[in-house]
């Protein structure tokens, strides 16, 4: 357990916010609840997504695709899909054609067990290796 003064606390988060600016929230969570954000999702997840991501758009260039064609069109259609998938296009939804490549994308790039990145044992693997 963590514990310390609400007057500590309030340092640590202006603290934080000036490292990490331009943060505009801030949030009160468990050591496990960070563990489980960072390094889970932010980067054994998040990280090697993207990571991945742009691996694939090397892969069209090396097949001819412009470089800045390349980047301009992923990076835009990840735009749209990061909004749809957050709910931040209230009322937009994948096309057919989109929903079918999904369910296309998804079984030849995932493990049906990839989820198990955020079990409470792959979690502490993951600090102790990083840490």
């Amino acid at each position: 357990m963590i514990q310390g003064k609400e007057e500590d606390y309030s340092k640590g988060e202006a603290l934080a916010r000036t490292i990490y600016g331009p943060v505009t929230k801030s949030f009160r969570i468990t050591i496990e609840q960070m563990g489980i954000l960072e390094p889970a999702l932010s980067e054994t997840f998040g990280a090697a997504m993207i990571t991945v991501m742009k691996e694939a758009v090397d892969t069209v260039v090396s097949k001819g695709v412009p470089q800045e064609a390349a980047y301009e069109f992923f990076l835009g259609h990840i735009n749209i899909e990061l909004a749809l998938l957050f709910g931040k296009l209230p009322g937009g939804q994948f096309s057919d054609a989109a929903k079918k490549a999904i369910e296309l994308g998804k079984p030849q790039l995932f493990r049906d067990d990839w989820k198990r990145i955020f079990e409470d044992d792959n979690i502490k693997r993951q600090i102790k290796a990083i840490t």
